[in-house]
């Protein structure tokens, strides 16, 4: 099979939560809410489709909005997938998740459907809405029961990283799939809760241990934040292989590599976490658009001002986007890597 190329597409903006640190909500709350037509569907899985047998990738389409069931022709886009077996994933809301929903989900071949939990009740309550914490532990188990994998996806702040250690073991008690997590991504300068880099490798090293205690559970743990990278290596736990291409780039930051996120208006974005539209899906070729000058800003490594002095960097290169949210640069050196590069 050929290498997976994912595509995180975002088919409408509406929602009915308003998150704290959503992207779509956090600066511009009078924003227009855009709900891609479903004949732009069919053009953008195409499209997508034919950049992908052009370039011998396997698409992976993760489906997510807003809340991607409330789009009209929500039921209808999984059809189609479905009928042409292409692997996807719903990224989404608890609230409209019933037993027959999520069997109707695994009829159609649905992989996973992740929902977010964002610390304990009380502050996952706070980021999310009233109520939310407890239902998505109760929907944990309305999916896991129909054969949906149930993921559990963490945004890391300064807010709720002393809280993280303690929301694994309710994930793990609630018996959910997977879990993973990733750090909040500032959406302005002045609104960025960073935590330092000791604060972040300290965490790294309590989670680190709460995952091989439950390494027999039901729950999988990824690690997601390419930092892992980094601090497994300094453990002796991951080795830079030998005899490597020198002009390859094997891991780390998927940013350029084999990632794009599509938006309900077509729009292309190298990353949905940071100012990065590249093309439009719907008026251009995404081979192009992949291939083209603007997505080579996304692969011109040797820019990353710390990264490119460090032996890791064909295979961590930190996260991009959180340095573009802290300094509007992306190449800027990631506000919490701790390693120390001369």
């Amino acid at each position: 099979m050929a290498d997976f190329f994912a595509f995180q597409w975002h088919i409408l903006d509406d929602c009915d939560q308003r998150c704290k640190h959503c992207y779509i909500f956090s600066e511009e709350n009078d924003k227009e809410l855009i709900t891609m037509k479903y004949e732009d569907m069919e053009i953008v899985l195409d499209n997508c489709l034919k950049f992908c047998r052009k370039t011998n990738r396997t698409p992976y389409f993760s489906i997510t909005g807003g809340d991607p069931i409330l789009h009209p022709d929500f039921w209808q886009l999984l059809e189609m997938l479905h009928e042409k077996e292409i692997h996807y994933s719903i990224l989404g809301n608890p609230f409209h998740i019933t037993d027959e929903v999520a069997k109707r989900l695994k009829s159609l071949s649905c992989r996973q459907y992740q929902l977010s939990l964002d610390g304990l009740r009380d502050t996952h309550d706070y980021f999310r809405k009233p109520g939310s914490f407890d239902i998505t532990l109760d929907k944990i188990k309305t999916l896991q029961d129909a054969g949906v994998r149930a993921s559990i996806m963490t945004t890391v702040s300064k807010t709720n990283i002393d809280e993280i250690p303690d929301l694994i073991e309710v994930v793990v008690e609630n018996n959910a799939g997977l879990f993973s997590f990733a750090r909040y991504c500032p959406t302005s300068l002045e609104k960025a809760t960073q935590m330092t880099p000791e604060e972040y490798r300290n965490l790294l090293e309590k989670v680190w241990k709460k995952y091989n205690e439950y390494k027999d559970s039901k729950t999988f743990f990824t690690l997601k934040d390419h930092l892992w990278t980094l601090f497994l290596y300094e453990k002796g736990l991951y080795e830079i292989p030998e005899n490597l291409n020198d002009d390859v780039v094997y891991d780390g930051c998927n940013c350029g590599n084999s990632h794009l996120t599509i938006l309900p208006s077509g729009d292309i974005f190298a990353c949905r976490r940071m100012d990065s539209k590249v093309g439009n899906a719907l008026n251009e070729s995404v081979y192009d658009i992949f291939m083209g000058d603007n997505m080579d800003e996304y692969r011109q490594f040797e820019k990353f001002e710390k990264c490119s002095r460090c032996e890791l960097l064909r295979f961590c290169r930190g996260c991009p986007a959180v340095s573009y949210g802290t300094t509007h640069d992306m190449y800027s050196p990631d506000p919490q890597c701790w390693k120390e590069v001369l």
